[in-house]
């Protein structure tokens, strides 16, 4: 199903602030080979997180090609920025992982899974809040479509606590957001914000 939750709020990418963690994330170095095939990484991403960018990042240094899946329409929330707004602040961080593609979807995030050739669902769980509800959305992925697999990164300590809903009650109230996503997006944040 698609993942209303921003479960993958834990889950991605630039830095500018912590250099040693943005070279660990952009770095394939760092990471573990690829075991071949393509998996889908979901998410609403409204918006887009340095804990997002961390999962997409290490998630596309495991599967051959990446496809990262916006929710287009949430059913459990109204988001502030559109999908295409979403995919394009995706689209600019991870601009350097080649095998990384970011397409909005309004499907069941199997169909959009067997549609890009995705054999792997790939999610961050930062807490066991996020356990719960993946456990149950897993059951119903499983129940539709048994050839499916999901797989769970867990979150970077640093982004255990970071979460889409977080970061814009920080930037309702005019808090600092560096850290928390990439520069371009806090902006553009607090701009929508004051709308």
């Amino acid at each position: 199903m698609s993942n209303p939750s921003d479960s993958n709020d834990s889950a991605p990418m630039s830095n500018a602030s912590d250099s040693n963690d943005s070279t660990r994330m952009s770095n394939p170095s760092h990471a573990s080979p690829s075991n071949g095939g393509t998996a889908v990484c979901p998410g609403s991403y409204d918006p887009v997180t340095l804990g997002h960018l961390d999962i997409i990042s290490r998630a596309a240094h495991v599967f051959d090609n990446l496809v990262v899946g916006v929710v287009n329409h949430h059913i459990r929330k109204k988001t502030v920025f559109t999908a295409e707004e979403r995919t394009a602040f995706i689209e600019a961080e991870v601009a350097e992982l080649g095998n990384v593609q970011v397409k909005a979807f309004d499907t069941l995030l199997v169909d959009f899974a067997r549609e890009n050739g995705a054999r792997t669902i790939v999610k961050g769980l930062r807490a066991i809040s996020d356990f719960e509800y993946e456990f149950e959305m897993n059951q119903l992925n499983r129940k539709m479509a048994p050839d499916i697999e999901s797989m769970y990164l867990m979150s970077a300590p640093e982004f255990s606590f970071l979460s889409s809903s977080g970061v814009k009650e920080v930037a309702t109230f005019g808090g600092d957001l560096t850290g928390l996503v990439p520069p371009h997006v806090a902006e553009r944040l607090k701009e929508a914000l004051r709308r």
